[in-house]
């Protein structure tokens, strides 16, 4: 078994949650791997405007690891947990776990390490209040 597979439990906060479309899906049936990583970068973005309380921007995404494929019908839920702060940068780490359709089961299918940058409003780098 994997480290993947023995984590029972999201970290962090629920701050995403979508369903899996067919126009969404690849020719395999399966959903897109950019949806997916999209559906994170929008939730981070999320967790990042709240504690930097303003305007960020993805930087950098930091080992993103596919674990298992999303279905049409799954409730794509992503959990973001802020993992450190700098003066204008941070790190959030976000998870994406699939509700399986029709079932209560629920997969961790990603999760990945995404950078944000707190931004005024001409797109310079400005600092992140102390909370």
């Amino acid at each position: 078994m994997t480290e993947e597979t023995e984590i029972e439990n999201p970290r962090g906060e629920l701050t995403v949650r979508v369903i899996a479309m067919p126009s969404d899906t690849n020719a395999n049936g399966d959903i897109f791997g950019g949806w997916v990583l999209s559906q994170m970068d929008a939730a981070g973005g999320i967790r990042g405007v709240e504690r930097a309380q303003g305007r960020v921007v993805t930087i950098k995404v930091d080992t993103l690891t596919f674990i298992r494929p999303v279905k049409v019908g799954d409730v794509l839920c992503v959990y973001t947990d802020v993992e450190s702060i700098g003066r204008t940068s941070m790190k959030i780490h976000i998870e994406a776990w699939a509700r399986r359709f029709l079932t209560a089961t629920r997969e961790k299918v990603t999760d990945a390490t995404f950078t944000f940058v707190a931004v005024d409003d001409d797109g310079r780098p400005r600092p992140i209040p102390v909370s």
